[in-house]
């Protein structure tokens, strides 16, 4: 019918078919759904396929797809929208599956990060390990070190990882820097020595640059025009670095902020020893950038001079202090603005904190107080805030209402928290690398399993089957041939024994 239209009638005019198309282009899902009620025709065009695959995009839903995709873009609309709410009353509800991602029997977790539900890890075996959670692949690949097998003693420790869209970099207490490609396999494609221990690793969020910091040097590495790695950048700086961030979406040569102690570098190769912000006596607590802003929490002098601790603002381009936000005793312990939502801010502090800041003025709209200790890690979007404590608690929080959802345990601080829309990665990384005791019995491995760490993937998708959907320890079958086992066998909401 909708072929046989040539004139469409508005009122008492006609309208080509193409001119009406484009007056209905302006109106909403609410006004097209009133519009498709007046008569035959109107119907054939507010339900036009057009329409409803713009509106499809610009709610940021199948971006990807082109418009002859779906057969019904409006029933496409419809589903994805239905599928929100469900991914949302699952996030609020604790509705969903968790697995817990383990490896290396006896041996203890150093470092975790992730990138888009792949995560890697490091142990002190020295190891480095891989899991997809996209695809639930929990068999993924050990990623092989430049350390041979014969090589004499043991492995170093892994000190740092760090994951993006296409490498992978570990950084070992030896000063070892290796990297790997994702898509080329398991062998590293670069890797660089320091002379001394590795004190920070950062890895551009896209493209191919690292940088770390071992002593008073920083070194940017990065591949040229034909895939060769080079030295992008040395820079030799007065004092110890604490943070070091690769600022993203940079074009040209590769631009970093580090944090040592009290000062705050600007590292350019055009400009390589820009101070961004320098207050003696005042050290960074916590960094964290963006494409083009930084933030960072700052410890005052304290009570005795009425200074308390804040976060500061910087804008990387003109390098001028665009806020200072916050007031607490405690010190920020952690910060994200890279992942906020645009103009926010979310903060940890020692003071048993969460607050989440409006760029656009100096107080915080929200503060959040559940945690035991100090908030070790935190993230957020546009409802919900994730945090992290010392004690092991991770808190997911509804952040326009103020209030606590749900909250895990484990026994070790929460060091690194990573969400999306369906998938929340967190990590329980121990404080001590080789705990009293932990090797009188070798091949006991349950000895040392509440010294180990954890690193826990949760899935809400609603498309998880229902025994899944209840979290492992509340799914124990009572026939398990393991005598050692944290799942204490309960059913929910009662005991079904």
């Amino acid at each position: 019918f909708q072929n046989e239209i040539n004139e469409v009638p508005f009122f008492d005019v006609q309208l080509p078919y193409e001119l009406a198309l484009k007056i209905f282009q302006y109106l909403g899902k609410t006004e097209l759904g009133r519009c498709a009620q007046v008569s035959r025709t109107w119907k054939v065009l507010a339900e036009d396929e057009v329409l409803w695959y713009r509106l499809c995009q610009q709610e940021g839903y199948l971006l990807d797809a082109s418009i002859s995709a779906h057969c019904s873009w409006k029933l496409a609309l419809k589903n994805c929208r239905a599928r929100e709410r469900t991914l949302t009353t699952n996030w609020k509800n604790r509705i969903g599956a968790v697995s817990q991602l383990q490896y290396e029997l006896g041996k203890v977790l150093c470092d975790v990060h992730s990138w888009d539900g792949v995560v890697i890890a490091g142990y002190t075996s020295g190891e480095v390990r891989l899991w997809d959670t996209r695809t639930w692949d929990y068999t993924a690949p050990i990623l092989e070190t430049v350390h041979g097998p014969g090589d004499a003693g043991p492995q170093p420790h892994v000190s740092f990882v760090r994951i993006n869209s296409s490498l992978a970099a570990a950084a070992y207490e030896d000063g070892t820097i290796s990297v790997w490609s994702l898509l080329l396999g398991r062998e590293p494609i670069h890797h660089y020595q320091h002379n001394q221990r590795v004190q920070a690793l950062a890895l551009a969020s896209e493209g191919a640059t690292v940088a770390t910091a071992s002593g008073f040097q920083v070194k940017v590495e990065s591949p040229n025009d034909r895939g060769v790695w080079q030295t992008a950048g040395s820079f030799e700086i007065q004092k110890l670095v604490n943070f070091l961030h690769v600022v993203p979406d940079v074009a040209g040569s590769p631009v970093t902020v580090a944090a040592a102690e009290d000062i705050v570098y600007l590292l350019k190769a055009e400009a390589p020893g820009k101070v961004l912000h320098s207050v003696y006596g005042q050290p960074v607590t916590c960094l964290d950038v963006s494409a083009h802003e930084a933030a960072f929490g700052v410890r005052t002098f304290g009570w005795l001079l009425n200074e308390p601790n804040q976060i500061l603002l910087y804008n990387l381009e003109t390098s001028q202090c665009l806020r200072k936000m916050g007031s607490s005793i405690g010190d920020f312990t952690c910060v994200n603005l890279h992942d906020s939502p645009p103009n926010m801010l979310v903060t940890g502090n020692k003071d048993r904190r969460v607050r989440v800041f409006d760029l656009r003025r100096s107080q915080s709209l929200c503060s959040l107080y559940a945690h035991q200790l100090g908030v070790t890690a935190v993230q957020m979007d546009e409802w919900k805030v994730v945090s992290g404590g010392e004690e092991g608690l991770v808190c997911v929080w509804d952040q326009r209402m103020g209030t606590k959802l749900w909250e895990m345990h484990a026994r070790h601080p929460v060091r690194h928290v990573w969400f999306n829309s369906h998938s929340l990665i967190t990590a329980n990384i121990p404080e001590e690398k080789a705990p009293r005791g932990a090797t009188i019995m070798e091949d006991d491995f349950t000895t040392h399993r509440k010294h180990r760490g954890t690193i826990y993937a949760y899935e809400f998708w609603v498309e998880q089957l229902a025994a899944e959907s209840v979290l492992p320890i509340c799914r124990s079958s009572y026939d398990e041939t393991s005598g050692y086992n944290y799942n204490i066998g309960l059913a929910v909401p009662y005991d079904s024994i």
